[in-house]
């Protein structure tokens, strides 16, 4: 079927039911943007129009446009070869290779991976192992007091006490994913609010954002206070009932929230002494956003369950997992046990092939390492619009960075919901469009423009990136927006 411009715009407002979209917006006078080809870090639209993609898609891809070819290569291979099967019971050689590959990669003894088809998928997952993990832990312990009737007491108590740790703590502002209990672990209220009653029990805890924090505080005192909140949240929930912890190693959502020193050592220890089971969503930061394979090892997290997505096919495909310490499936290894969840695509042998051609790219390429060389310059080039009276703050690491929009740089204002409205949907976000640079305009927090652009960018691309936003930063200062 051959289509024109005008068809496809006809076609996409007749049909296509875009995510995270105001459908409303587009009307006959009001073109849906249509991507049509991508190479590096650009993209072309269907008029032919180049823009530089200072978001990686959606924080994802992280190989950047220009392995189409190769990757599609290893697909075609992996189509002829074997379509499609399942991993409910059975294995086929690219899950293996690439479940291996994966665990040769996560930092400690993340060593089990169980596939999945994108990000939101594997915070459900990773919620629905951690219930279970505790109540197979226990069943496994009373089944041990059968046998030895010596330690039943011991064994019947922790017996008891398994079944009943369901609750998980997150933090606020903080995405997690859009089905029912990634949402639920979600910090951001206006994705949730739709969507109520979830399912309980999750309490949200204070993230890392500083930027609004008393001048006065040293970092240590942030900390404390920080780790503070979350162990009274803990004690409040009832430690006995808490089996999660997830948390970002950097919060995406806000504006790129970097840990204070010692903050993740603080809740390793909390998690430790309160038995609940850490979790680090990488679904963003993982396979070199942060400079490294994954972001738990730059902050010495050590985990107990890491999520990811994204990056781990760089979305050539939709693929996604949970890594876990043999420690989390030792209990799922008797003879009768079983964790009892399932996705009909999750390691599907295609996916898996771009996912293991994806990691070969970075590696042969040098992307973790360039990203590494490349993080300090990057950020001194963008911190170049604190010069600007409307930016705050700038803030992040590796290719993974926000820029908080102030009223009042002094004083650290920010804007009301009405004004952030004329700001950034009203004048930045079609702007920078018009100017040919796609970032990230968001309000979940206090207004940044977030960017993140895939990981082969160069000091041009960067040069590029921070021209534009000085220059359409400029005009919103001079409109007084």
């Amino acid at each position: 079927m051959t289509t024109t411009g005008a068809d496809l715009q006809q076609l996409a407002r007749e049909h296509l039911w875009m995510h995270f979209t105001r459908m409303g917006g587009y009307g006959s006078e009001t073109d849906v943007p249509i991507i049509v080809r991508g190479d590096g870090c650009y993209l072309w639209d269907a008029n032919g129009k180049r823009y530089l993609d200072a978001l990686a898609g959606l924080f994802s891809v992280n190989v950047g446009y220009g392995f189409g070819e190769e990757i599609g290569q290893a697909a075609l291979e992996q189509m002829r070869e074997l379509p499609f099967y399942t991993n409910w019971s059975y294995a086929h050689p690219r899950a293996i290779e690439l479940a291996a590959e994966v665990a040769s990669l996560a930092p400690g003894d993340l060593n089990r991976v169980f596939f999945v088809s994108g990000g939101s998928e594997a915070v459900e997952s990773a919620w629905k192992l951690a219930r279970q993990y505790y109540a197979a832990r226990g069943e496994k312990q009373l089944r041990a007091a059968v046998r030895e009737p010596e330690r039943s007491h011991d064994a019947l108590v922790a017996g008891r006490r398994g079944p009943h740790k369901y609750k998980a703590i997150a933090r606020h502002i903080a995405y997690h994913g859009t089905t029912m209990g990634a949402l639920s672990i979600n910090g951001v209220p206006a994705l949730r609010t739709a969507f109520e009653p979830l399912v309980p029990e999750v309490r949200h805890v204070r993230n890392t954002n500083r930027y609004h924090r008393p001048s006065d505080e040293t970092e240590e005192e942030f900390t404390a206070f920080l780790l503070d909140d979350l162990e009274q949240a803990i004690l409040a929930m009832g430690p006995e009932t808490v089996c999660l912890v997830h948390m970002e190693p950097v919060q995406n959502a806000g504006g790129c929230f970097t840990p204070p020193a010692g903050y993740w050592q603080g809740v390793r220890a909390l998690c430790d002494e309160y038995d609940i089971l850490l979790s680090a969503d990488e679904v963003i930061t993982a396979f070199g956003r942060l400079g490294h394979w994954f972001g738990s090892e730059r902050y010495d997290i050590r985990p107990d369950i890491v999520t990811c997505a994204k990056g781990l096919s760089s979305s050539y495909g939709a693929i996604g997992a949970v890594v876990a310490r043999d420690e989390v499936m030792e209990p799922f290894l008797d003879a009768t046990a079983m964790y009892s969840h399932g996705i009909t695509f999750g390691g599907h042998p295609v996916m898996c092939a771009i996912a293991l051609k994806n990691i070969e790219i970075m590696k042969r390429e040098g992307i973790v390492e360039h990203v590494r060389d490349s993080e300090d310059a990057f950020r001194a080039k963008l911190e170049t619009l604190l010069e600007l009276p409307i930016v705050g703050d700038v803030r992040g690491t590796g290719f993974f960075y926000a820029v908080e929009l102030v009223k009042d740089k002094e004083t650290r204002a920010t804007f009301d919901d009405d004004e952030c409205e004329t700001l950034l949907r009203g004048f930045l976000s079609p702007r920078l469009f018009e100017a040919g640079l796609i970032c990230r305009q968001d309000d979940r927090g206090d207004p940044v423009i977030q960017i993140s652009p895939p990981l082969v960018a160069g000091e041009a691309e960067m040069d590029e990136i921070v021209g534009i936003l000085g220059d359409v930063l400029a005009e919103a200062v001079e409109r007084a927006l």
